[in-house]
Parts: C-alpha cells; sequence; structure tokens
C-alpha cells in the first residue's frame, strides 16, 4: 500500500539532507561535472528544481512539461547559475511540491507524466523522492548509492524491475538479491510469485545477482553492472529509462 503522506515526509528529509551538502561547496564546485555525462553540478541541481515544479504541475492536472524541448531548454538555461541562486532554486520549488503535496485531493486520481506515461497520484512523491536520491549520488559530492536507505533502494529496484516487465527489448531475468529477495522481470514473465518464492527459475531466463546497492546502480543506469553475477547468459543491456 502506497502511503503518500510518509513519502512526502520521505521527499522533505531527503531535499534537507542534498541541500545541507550542497551548501558547503562553492561557485567553482558547481562548474564541475556531474557522475551524468555531459551535465555539470549545475545541470543536476537545475533538473531538480525544474523537476519539482513539473511534478506539481501533473498533481495540478497540467502537463508535466511543455515540451522536451523546453524542459532541455530550462536545464541549459538554469545550469550555469552561481551556488546561491540554486540552493535558493532547489529549496524553494521543493516547497512548491510540498505545499501542493498537502493539499486535500483525490490520490487515487490517474495523471499523467512525460511521453504519456500514467500513473496513480499517490505514486508521485515516490517518484520525487526517487529523483532527490538519485541525483544527490549524481552530483558526486560523497553521497553513493550504499548511503540511501534500505526501505528506498528495495522500492526503487521493484519500481525498476515492474517498468522492465514485459519490455520486448529485455530477456527473461530473475534478479536475485544477496540478502535472498528474487524478482522477475523482462520480455517473459516465465514466472509467478509464488513460482519464485518456491525457489523455481526460469527454464530460458538469464540470472542476475548482487548486492543491493549494485543491482540498484545497474537498473537504474548508475553502474555498469561489473559487479553482479551472471548466471546462463551475459548480462543484457537495458532499454533507456
Amino acid at each position: 500500500m502506497i502511503d503518500h503522506v510518509r513519502d512526502l515526509a520521505s521527499v522533505h528529509e531527503a531535499t534537507d539532507r542534498l541541500l545541507a551538502v550542497v551548501a558547503t561547496l562553492d561557485n567553482a564546485d558547481v562548474t564541475e561535472p556531474s557522475r551524468l555525462p555531459g551535465w555539470s553540478r549545475g545541470h543536476v541541481l537545475a533538473h531538480l528544481a525544474r523537476n519539482a515544479d513539473a511534478l506539481v504541475n501533473v498533481l495540478a492536472g497540467r502537463p508535466m512539461y511543455v515540451s522536451a524541448e523546453a524542459r532541455d531548454a530550462d536545464i541549459a538555461r538554469d545550469a550555469p547559475r552561481g551556488l546561491r541562486e540554486q540552493i535558493d532554486d532547489v529549496r524553494e520549488s521543493a516547497e512548491r511540491f510540498r505545499r501542493t503535496g498537502a493539499e486535500d485531493a483525490d490520490w487515487s486520481r490517474t495523471v499523467e507524466l512525460r511521453n504519456g506515461v500514467l500513473d496513480t497520484a499517490a505514486n508521485v512523491p515516490f517518484r520525487r523522492w526517487i529523483e532527490v536520491e538519485l541525483h544527490h549520488v549524481d552530483l558526486g559530492i560523497g553521497y553513493d548509492l550504499e548511503d540511501l536507505s534500505e526501505e528506498f533502494t528495495q522500492r526503487e529496484i521493484n519500481f525498476l524491475a515492474n517498468r522492465f516487465r514485459d519490455h520486448p527489448g529485455l530477456p527473461p531475468l530473475l534478479i536475485k538479491q544477496d540478502d535472498g529477495r528474487m524478482l522477475s522481470t523482462g520480455a517473459v514473465q516465465a514466472l509467478s510469485l509464488k513460482e519464485i518464492e518456491d525457489g523455481a527459475v526460469p527454464p530460458l531466463g538469464i540470472v542476475v545477482r548482487g548486492r543491493q546497492a549494485d543491482l540498484l546502480g545497474w537498473l537504474a543506469g548508475r553502474r555498469d553492472g561489473s559487479a553482479l553475477g551472471v548466471d546462463r547468459g551475459t548480462l543484457p543491456a537495458l532499454p533507456p529509462l
């Protein structure tokens, strides 16, 4: 059961953690490359601010972005700003998202995100939590996947496995975490949840196994998967997120 109120609180806490560390940087640090190819830290911070406003649009029933081109242009425009402007924008946009989330609303309603993706409103706070946590890692300022909470990491692994479910560009996969938990994803759902829990393995599936942080890094496009073990095949390339 999704608890959007709890997720909104988690978003607020994650944003405070990010801003506390970003405040220790200087203007030169913001211009340095992030861990995302082609993006400086300023690009990441600008994206975080504009994403908060975009999700306010989603919850208000408006288009998330005017267009893909406008989204990219806004990030490029805001990326070169100084540290103080970046911090103020991230904080103020986060507050706009928090206030919108605190309004009385039907959280079971369907909302539309980018590229026509539909979801329930109650899932939007978790989507924002994902943005804040993973982009905190992307800043490359001492916060890594291993620093994420176990709850967040597991939920994001589950979220991404579900996102890739039945994807025609991905073979059947059985994802095995080092704590024993397993998930099935890919083009063909060879297993039911009960079969996974009973320890069955798909007759044609590739088994990918590893630590929680490494699995998340691979699924989220933050690590190349070299730390993972692979049985009955080779590690496939994941479709774009």
